[in-house]
């Protein structure tokens, strides 16, 4: 597992803070808020890119690639393993969502290109702002050349990675794959497109780390957030020969379409309910099994209470007895990169035995009345786990872990 975020770019530290209730949302230090009514976010502070990449490779590339490669190398750092080792690198493989990808150096070239400064454009701006090419730099700076794609299904985005690098496992198409997902997306102009759809939180400028508040019934919008998370999968016999620490077992992935709104969540859950129903069924588990959901709990008024009403329809009874929790209430949302970082929170409450806490979760919303875990993290046996995105376009995807119990 590796991971930048704003709240610990290692491992142990980013579990420390999201378990004892660390906010990353401040007030936004990067560009003048002055015509935004929003002016807070979840910034990563304190990166070096140079760390990971050569310094040419950095000017080149956009900061969403420069995490994606930091993750992607933190995490085969952690798995001990390198392409190098492999006896087959055509059967390593990389995919690295992004729900927007290279938002910074859209806003750089079009400036220059509005300027009459054509003559300034870099030749490396399309490659640069692709969604694609996060996965297509880790490739090149692993050396594995096995499937190489990019999911860019928006806040599902990291989610649909893993899911789909899990799929290449199971057919047999590669032994070893590196996926999660990267999003750099803080800059004036996104800011101004999601102030314009009055998506995100206003009204907590004054008092950051509650702007984001899942399930609560004062929530006003989401929080922009910014990172990379990335995980090493890898089929149980490779994994076994090589004598790996498995930190679990990825047992299940389903994805579904809305199929209802370009923004909006259907209102009664229908989506996301087939979605679960599947990822449950395709594992043969129960729903009184799953010992924890990650949700995606964004913090706006739909979405929450959709999300609510669709684990209802799958769990029944069960829901109300499954802990719940809502991890961008610290880190702000991810966007592309959510579904990575937020399968590592699921595969860290297996390993652990805690539960992560939902922040900001004080004024009770009667359609929002699950056990959403409020305030402090609680010690429980997590054998399964299930991690779930929501995306604009409809799109979701869930991942269901199991603790590894050998064979």
């Amino acid at each position: 597992m590796g991971l930048v975020t704003p709240i610990g770019s290692e491992i142990d530290t980013f579990w420390k803070h999201v378990t004892t209730g660390v906010s990353g949302i401040e007030r936004i230090t990067r560009f003048d808020t002055q015509h935004c009514n929003c002016k807070i976010a979840a910034e990563v502070k304190d990166f070096d890119p140079s760390l990971y990449m050569d310094f040419k490779e950095v000017q080149r590339n956009d900061r969403f690639a420069h995490f994606a490669v930091a993750a992607a190398k933190k995490a085969l750092a952690d798995a001990s393993f390198s392409v190098s080792q492999a006896q087959h690198p055509g059967r390593v493989g990389v995919v690295i969502g992004s729900g927007i990808g290279g938002m910074e150096t859209i806003r750089v070239q079009t400036g220059k290109f509005h300027h009459s400064e054509t003559h300034k454009v870099s030749p490396f701006m399309i490659p640069s702002l692709i969604c694609n090419i996060a996965s297509g730099i880790v490739a090149i700076e692993i050396g594995a050349r096995g499937p190489n794609f990019a999911t860019a299904t928006a806040c599902a985005a990291g989610s649909h990675a893993i899911g789909e690098a899990f799929q290449l496992l199971y057919l047999g198409k590669a032994d070893v794959m590196i996926a999660g997902g990267s999003e750099a997306a803080l800059s004036e102009l996104s800011f101004a497109g999601f102030c314009a759809m009055r998506a995100m939180s206003m009204a907590f400028n004054d008092d950051p780390t509650h702007a984001c508040r899942p399930f609560d019934a004062k929530r006003d919008g989401f929080v922009m957030g910014e990172g990379a998370g990335v995980v090493v999968l890898e089929t149980l016999e490779h994994a076994l020969s090589r004598n790996a620490r498995i930190y679990a077992e990825l047992i299940s992935y389903a994805a579904s379409c809305d199929a209802y709104h370009i923004t909006s969540p259907d209102p009664e859950g229908e989506g996301l309910t087939i979605c679960l129903q599947n990822l449950l069924e395709s594992a043969h588990c129960a729903p009184e099994e799953v010992d924890y959901i990650n949700a995606h709990g964004t913090s706006t008024v739909y979405n929450d209470k959709c999300e609510t009403l669709a684990i209802k329809k799958v769990f029944g009874k069960a829901a109300y007895d499954i802990p719940i929790s809502s991890t961008k209430s610290m880190t702000g949302h991810l966007l592309g990169a959510a579904g990575g970082i937020e399968a590592i929170v699921a595969i860290q409450s297996i390993c652990s035995g805690i539960i992560p806490p939902t922040m900001n979760y004080e004024y009770p919303d009667p359609e929002c009345d699950l056990n959403y875990i409020p305030h402090k993290a609680i010690r429980k046996d997590v054998r399964i786990a299930l991690s779930e995105n929501l995306a604009f376009g409809g799109q979701n995807a869930a991942l269901l872990f199991r603790r590894f119990e050998g064979i």
